[in-house]
């Protein structure tokens, strides 16, 4: 999608299960009708003793000389050779092939090279980084294959604003723009930015203009502009070269080279850092969505500052995941990408002192009136003094699913004064947002205010907030609930060959199929109505029945009635 070369690598060659053949084939279907060919430049093999060797293909001064001691029993060295000619716009070098004249390996490397720029070859390296197998050929491809940064496409951009800005191009001698890659943590703790360069340069001591990427979650940061369209300004006191943990100081860094920098302030995953002058985002990246949802909560009241801290941590690092404080469950719910993301964000929520226990994940529900009743709120004390006073009666019926709440005052001849009908309103809303029954709110209601009493010395304000939240409480008791639940559009990706387990499995959740979509490509999109009570496991349970090869979607939709059964 980036318009760039490609390098594809296959690692884990000591695997037991290896097949280095059947993962080439399933890459060479993934990439389909492209135009580029997918071409082996190594050869894995294990000497005498067993130990796994992965040279390169390209070895040798001329490569293209038949060994009658077969030393390419599987034909990949020929193939590469034939594949590197017939791409290759040197017209002397096919000669040279044709006529049977030996092809020097650098012009081999040369042919490789080209290929590779021109998006019409993705060499194919196999390697094994424990046995330090097929390392060296990778590293040299990169230098001898891959294109240099400075000769990649422009970038597209845009204005703080979100207007259009013209694209940056890869020109170390043109205005700084750099982006935040990856944040982590050094020995002591503290934040270390990985920055990647791709216009002008970065130098220390200079103050630099904070561009958020607009896919990230919206929402201010400390010295941002509030309505999320621009940023702050940092200033970079040095600048580090990475090597391993160990960070060296380096005067500049250049378009197309990463960098490290410290204490960069509001600056996170996903920004665009630029000159001061020239303020310009970068387009923002495609990540998965979180979509496993683990609710955490503190062992005891001394591990919460730490879970604050270590949530705080974890989302300036973490960029795939995602922590809710839910308003309807009080729950903290980290919302994850799958099983090993959730583990590995736990694991480190613990490493750094937070006793955190997993609970399970609730879901919020709504109620709403199965049909229309009346209700008698009386709130009336005398103890001695000043005494409270206050009766209203309402008349609560459904409405409409997404109406909310509506409160309607019919009250006629004063029988309770008007100063203390938003106090009858108050009390109303109040109760119907708490619930009747604890945790569940009333929804799509009409209330109406019928009739009620008051006292010249005794009534007031807070006694109709009381008889208020009293006669609602009568009118739901009268009218009976209807239990609801939210209900979310989900559209699955999924193969052809496991649509019908997959539709199976929707109908098992209670949901509703609203269509299917397929494509030329094998895939169909379908598209259904799933309770949230259903999809908790959803991401891990869709991931076992296809094997890892489908995907999907969520988006609330709205509250339905609770499925039975």
């Amino acid at each position: 999608r980036a318009g760039l070369p490609a390098v594809l690598v296959l690692g884990r060659l000591d695997d037991a299960l290896a097949d280095e053949d059947a993962a080439l084939a399933a890459c060479r279907a993934a990439v389909g009708e492209t135009g580029e060919v997918l071409v082996p430049v190594t050869r894995t093999e294990r000497a005498d003793d067993g130990t796994l060797l992965v040279p390169a293909l390209l070895d040798g001064d001329d490569p293209t000389a038949d060994d009658p001691d077969s030393t390419d029993p599987d034909g990949a060295r020929r193939a590469l050779v034939e594949t590197l000619i017939e791409q290759s716009e040197d017209e002397a070098l096919l000669e040279r092939w044709i006529s049977g004249e030996p092809v020097a390996a650098d012009a081999l490397r040369e042919a490789l090279a080209a290929a590779v720029g021109a998006r019409a070859l993705v060499p194919v390296v196999g390697v094994c980084a424990p046995a330090r197998a097929g390392l060296d050929a990778l590293l040299d491809l990169v230098v001898d294959a891959v294109p240099p940064p400075t000769a990649h496409p422009p970038l597209p951009a845009h204005a703080p604003d979100g207007a259009g800005h013209d694209p940056v191009a890869p020109d170390p001698d043109g205005p700084l723009v750099a982006e935040v890659v990856h944040t982590g943590t050094d020995t002591q703790g503290s934040r270390v930015s990985l920055v990647r360069v791709f216009s002008g340069r970065l130098r220390p001591d200079s103050a630099l203009t904070v561009c958020a990427d607009p896919l990230r979650i919206p929402g201010p940061r400390d010295g941002e502009d509030p309505t999320g369209a621009g940023a702050g300004t940092v200033r970079v006191n040095r600048v580090y070269a990475p090597l391993g943990a160990t960070l060296r100081e380096v005067p500049w860094c250049v378009a197309g080279d990463l960098c490290a920098l410290t204490r960069l302030g509001s600056g996170t995953t996903g920004d665009t850092l630029c000159a001061a002058d020239d303020p310009v985002g970068l387009d923002g990246w495609e990540l998965p969505e979180p979509l496993l949802p683990v609710a955490v909560t503190a062992a005891d009241r001394t591990a919460q500052d730490a879970l604050a801290r270590g949530l705080a941590r974890l989302t300036a690092t973490e960029t795939t995941l995602r922590v809710e404080r839910n308003a309807d469950t009080h729950q903290v719910v980290l919302w994850c990408t799958g099983e090993a993301h959730a583990d590995e964000v736990l694991a480190r929520l613990r490493a750094a002192g937070a006793t955190v226990e997993v609970t399970e994940v609730a879901v919020p529900e709504r109620e709403t009136v199965a049909g229309p009743a009346t209700g008698l709120g009386r709130h009336v004390k005398q103890s001695g003094g000043h005494g409270q006073f206050a009766v209203c009666r309402i008349e609560i019926e459904p409405l409409p699913r997404g109406s909310g709440v509506e409160f309607v005052d019919r009250i006629v001849g004063g029988v309770i004064p008007r100063a203390y009908i938003p106090g009858v309103e108050k009390g109303v809303r109040a109760q119907l947002e708490a619930g009747v029954t604890p945790g569940r709110p009333v929804v799509d209601v009409r209330v109406t205010l019928l009739d009620g009493k008051a006292h010249s010395v005794d009534s007031s304000d807070q006694a109709f907030q009381t008889a208020g939240a009293l006669a609602v409480r009568e009118a739901v008791a009268a009218a009976g609930t209807v239990v609801m639940e939210r209900l979310y559009e989900v559209e699955v990706t999924v193969e052809d060959a496991q649509l019908g387990a997959v539709l199976g499995d929707l109908a098992a959740r209670h949901g509703r199929v609203v269509g299917t979509e397929p494509d030329e490509g094998g895939h169909t999109c379908v598209r259904a109505e799933v309770p949230e009570s259903a999809l908790l496991r959803y991401p891990v349970d869709l991931r076992a029945l296809t094997s890892g090869t489908a995907s999907f979607t969520r988006r609330f939709s709205r509250y339905e009635r609770v499925a039975l059964g």
